[in-house]
């Protein structure tokens, strides 16, 4: 079985790969952007699962407050993930893990391991038939999947059945968008 990250994780290295080079006043800035994310998602409206736009702000929050605790006690001019033992433990599991994958693939005859094959999407929703009012906020949830369609295609079968999420307040699947990893970040 291949490796399937999870969301966490995903954050995690998001975090510190782009925090890498980056000196005390961007990890600052890059901070106050993760603190403003998480405020503005505590204000949105809940979701049904516990993977949310939330938990994600949350996530990338504690991250960028935890590399910019280190720089600060460690006295680093430029954030050095080669010099954060955490994010070396987790680089140190990837690669296991990666390594793993590899090993299995070769047994199973599989060209190569999907290190990445599910990804974080954010599915959002329209109101159906153009009726739309501002006191009713589009659904939006969060699900892992390996691609876009295959996320709305799960949301739809979750949430679009009899007294379902979309059913229930006419709504219809309007978009998916990769949230974790972001696109253009390998893991």
């Amino acid at each position: 079985m291949f490796y399937e990250y999870l969301p966490h994780e995903l954050a995690r290295l998001g975090v510190v790969s782009k925090a890498s080079e980056l000196d005390r006043c961007q990890v600052a800035t890059q901070v106050r952007v993760a603190q403003e994310r998480a405020g503005n998602a505590i204000m949105a409206p809940a979701e049904p699962h516990h993977l949310s736009e939330l938990f994600i702000a949350e996530l990338r929050r504690l991250q960028w407050e935890r590399i910019a605790g280190l720089m600060e006690l460690d006295r680093m001019p430029v954030y050095m993930a080669s010099r954060d033992l955490r994010a070396v433990r987790y680089e140190e599991r990837r690669l296991r893990r990666l390594v793993k994958d590899m090993a299995e693939a070769e047994w199973s005859g599989v060209a190569a391991p999907e290190v990445s094959r599910h990804r974080v999407f954010r599915i959002d929703a329209r109101p159906v038939g153009g009726f739309s009012r501002p006191d009713m906020p589009a659904p939006v949830v969060h699900l892992a999947a390996a691609s876009p369609d295959e996320a709305a295609a799960r949301a739809g079968a979750v949430h679009g059945g009899k007294g379902g999420l979309y059913e229930r307040v006419g709504y219809r699947i309007a978009s998916a968008e990769q949230v974790l990893p972001e696109p253009g970040e390998l893991f």
